[in-house]
This record gives structure tokens, sequence and C-alpha cells, in this order.
């Protein structure tokens, strides 16, 4: 089980299950809405994910058809990325992350879009888009 919360802590999860795959996303709109050089993600079953609080400050913003990016009302923390077409399992901003999730990210994605002011100096692989 992994913790999580947002940064005023009205809203509380945990994940019972194992995660995904994680990478550093460098699109434009990630960078916005995490106010910073890339967001990190990682994919969580639907099933898996348990809200324990805060399900009213859960609010949604449609970044792009089919998609949409959860916040907290309250404090702005970005939760999730969730794709219409994948109602089964949703991209959890791994910030919000309480606990040590024992995994690392592998990869930076569509760094086509990444923030002039960041340089990469990882040895993780990089992608244009989305592998």
């Amino acid at each position: 089980m992994i913790r999580g919360s947002c940064l005023c802590g009205s809203i509380r999860y945990e994940i019972r299950g194992p995660l995904g795959p994680a990478s550093h996303c460098h699109c434009s709109m990630c960078r916005k809405a995490h106010g910073a050089a890339f967001g990190t993600y990682a994919r969580v079953r639907q099933g898996d994910f348990v809200l324990l609080s805060g399900a009213d400050d859960i609010a949604s913003y449609p970044s792009s058809p089919g998609i949409a990016r959860t916040f907290c009302r309250k404090c702005g923390s970005t939760l999730q990325f969730i794709r219409e077409s994948r109602p089964h399992a949703f991209a959890l901003a791994l910030g919000t992350l309480d606990d040590d999730p024992g995994m690392r990210p592998s990869m930076h994605i569509h760094v086509e879009s990444k923030a002039p002011w960041f340089d990469i100096d990882d040895r993780l692989p990089q992608h244009v888009g989305h592998p």
C-alpha cells in the first residue's frame, strides 16, 4: 500500500496495488499544471485507488479532448491525468505521494516541449512524444 495526499491534506488516498511505469512528462500542459520543468506520473489501476477523504475537493479540468486533469480545489495540487479512452486506469502525479513507491521513473517523454531553461542531465531515455 502507498499513501498520498494533496498539499493541504484535504484529499488523502491509498494505492492498493502496483504502480505502472513512471515517466517525467515535459509537455507544456504538464509543465504548466505542475508549475515545474516537468510532471512525473505513473499509471494506477482504478480499482487499486482508494480515496480516503476529500472527494468534494477534487475538481476536474478538461485540458484536451478526451483528457481530464484533476486537482484539489483548495490548494491546487495536481492529482490525476485521466484519458476517457482508458476508464480502468489513470496517471497519478507522483509528487502527491507520501510514501516511497519503491520504483523510479524510467524515461522522459515529450522532450520536444521541454522548458528551454532546463537541461536533462540524467541517463534516462528521452522520447520526442509518448512511446
